[in-house]
């Protein structure tokens, strides 16, 4: 393998892949990509602050998505709440142990969001950008896409 294909499977990056059509949260989805690959790529003696980052990003992102599921009552919400959740709950475990100067496990729960993200995109997040999308343009969103890589497939 290249140096070049081993840096773009170490980096997290912005896809066209990730577009839900929803604005509100292909934004909040940008910046979440952003503060995961900073957690990925920071130098230790930073990783707290990167941490601390993602805390208040995450609390703001999952708390936005789950007062949306809450307020118009989406269908699928207890389940995508419940995900929210356990990030959240390893997300302290991490942060503890990266306070304490385990920067290893840290960058270890970086990578396992970066595995999660898209998924957890493509079937709860899709849904609830549909369902919000609906609730306020009366349609479903059409996507377009620039570039899909092949790992976007």
């Amino acid at each position: 393998m290249s140096e070049m294909a081993s840096t773009e499977k170490e980096t997290f990056e912005w896809t066209d892949g990730f577009v839900l059509g929803f604005q509100p949260m292909d934004n909040t989805h940008r910046e979440f990509v952003d503060i995961v690959n900073e957690l990925i790529h920071c130098p230790d003696q930073d990783f707290v602050l990167a941490m601390e980052k993602f805390q208040a990003h995450a609390l703001s992102h999952f708390g936005l998505e789950d007062q949306w599921m809450r307020e118009t009552e989406f269908p699928a919400g207890d389940c995508h709440i419940g995900e929210h959740a356990a990030v959240m709950a390893s997300f302290e475990e991490v942060y503890a142990l990266a306070k304490a100067g385990d920067t290893q496990t840290g960058r270890g729960f970086a990578r396992e969001l970066q595995k999660w993200f898209p998924g957890h995109a493509d079937y709860l997040d899709s849904a609830l950008a549909h369902w919000m999308f609906k609730r306020t343009h009366g349609g479903k969103p059409v996507v377009l896409r620039r570039t899909i890589k092949e790992t976007d497939l």
